[in-house]
């Protein structure tokens, strides 16, 4: 008769072994996810806190620059009333909105696309409003083309003027983008009633980039190099 030489003992005990090591594992993984979480949110505090200090500038022209309430990784760029208002139901950005645009457009370029914020902004946002007047369907489409009108007056800001720094203009077209949010947000006034000529607006939102839109080396860190 064949003898077992299996020992279940044995077996059993690897197999706890190998659960334990399991087990091990996924909590450190969860600890290292963690800490690379807390340290994304750090960093990425640090490049809002910094990005709204170099855009102080702008609050000479009566720009105002504060973080977006409704997205942590975002930063709000709003434009003086009556700049960029539009007339009811127009997508023609006014004269005095095309002249602020130019000084604005370029300075902004110029820091977003500097060495410490290139790697950083995830993208520029030119979002257009309308106010409740009008259909969600018209509404929805005249703001896009408010937001458009802004995004290609932006754009041709750089072949009016010689630049000083170079690919400039492709920097920032990397980054800037278009978005039409109809009457989604209104403006209210103090009594909580709709205030339709400063709803018809458009918005510059900035936003960095998130942990994971980070490349996987620059969340881990560069490896030392081999010695030679």
């Amino acid at each position: 008769m064949a003898r077992d030489h299996g020992d279940p003992g044995l077996a059993s005990s690897l197999t706890d072994l190998m659960t334990s090591l399991a087990v091990i594992f996924i909590l450190l993984l969860v600890a290292s996810l963690n800490n690379l979480k807390q340290e994304g949110e750090v960093t990425r505090n640090k490049i809002l806190d910094k990005l709204q200090q170099e855009l102080k500038f702008f609050m000479a022209q009566g720009v105002e620059v504060k973080t977006d309430p409704k997205d942590p990784l975002g930063l709000l760029v709003l434009v003086p009333e009556g700049l960029l208002q539009f007339a009811l139901n127009e997508d023609k950005i006014p004269t005095k909105g095309i002249l602020f645009l130019s000084p604005f457009t370029r300075r902004l370029a110029a820091t977003v696309c500097a060495p410490p914020f290139r790697k950083e902004v995830n993208s520029i946002v030119v979002e257009g409003h309308t106010d409740s007047s009008g259909t969600h369907a018209h509404n929805l489409k005249l703001s896009q083309d408010r937001s458009m009108a802004v995004v290609r007056e932006s754009l041709a800001q750089f072949q009016r003027a010689d630049d000083t720094v170079p690919h400039l203009k492709d920097c920032f077209a990397e980054f800037l983008s278009a978005s039409g949010r109809g009457s989604a947000e209104l403006i209210r006034d103090e009594k909580g009633s709709e205030d339709r000529a400063r709803s018809r607006r458009v918005v510059f939102k900035i936003r960095v980039r998130s942990l994971e839109q980070r490349p996987l080396k620059e969340i881990l860190g560069s490896p030392s190099p081999a010695p030679v």
